[in-house]
């Protein structure tokens, strides 16, 4: 009979993951477009309840961007997203029209202005989401490249110490 595994500590657990990400294949342009990708679909994600979650997968398909890479700027967006809303609510109520109104006779007045709130953050969220996947494409691209190459560079004086070794000797 074999012993039941010992869970893995959390901390191994992020190394690992934090491996894979910047090994991912593609190189470091596909982990900062999956990353751009998870925070352009937070910012609209509230206000769809969650729906617009599955938007992440057939972008990540279409665009041939990291999965990982986007999860990483969901949960970042997800971090920053109640100063954020404000914002998205500001841009949304200036691109819709003054005059917009959402009317549903058969719902009470409240759930009426509520859908239009949500309208807006929906629209606004849109918007600063894809402005902010284009600021934070670039910083998180060099910052895996700079983290690549380190780890190269590193690599390489450790190899070249372990053939220099034996002809010391």
């Amino acid at each position: 009979m074999s012993s039941p595994r010992k869970p893995r500590s959390i901390k191994r657990w992020l190394k690992y993951n934090y491996t894979k990400l910047m090994r991912a294949p593609g190189g470091p342009s596909m982990v900062a477009l999956g990353f751009s990708i998870g925070i352009f679909v937070e910012m609209f994600t509230l206000p769809t309840y969650g729906l617009a979650f599955f938007l992440i997968f057939p972008l990540i398909y279409w665009f041939r961007a990291s999965f990982a890479g986007a999860l990483v700027g969901f949960v970042f967006g997800k971090l920053i997203f109640i100063p954020i809303a404000f914002v998205n609510s500001m841009v949304g109520g200036l691109v819709l029209p003054n005059h917009m109104r959402v009317h549903i006779p058969f719902l009470p007045h409240w759930l009426n202005h509520a859908l239009l709130v949500n309208l807006k953050l929906i629209v606004g969220g849109v918007i600063d989401g894809f402005v902010l996947g284009a600021i934070f494409y670039f910083p998180v691209r060099i910052m895996i490249k700079y983290v690549a190459d380190k780890r190269k560079e590193k690599r390489k004086l450790r190899r070249s110490a372990i053939e220099a070794k034996p002809l010391a000797e």
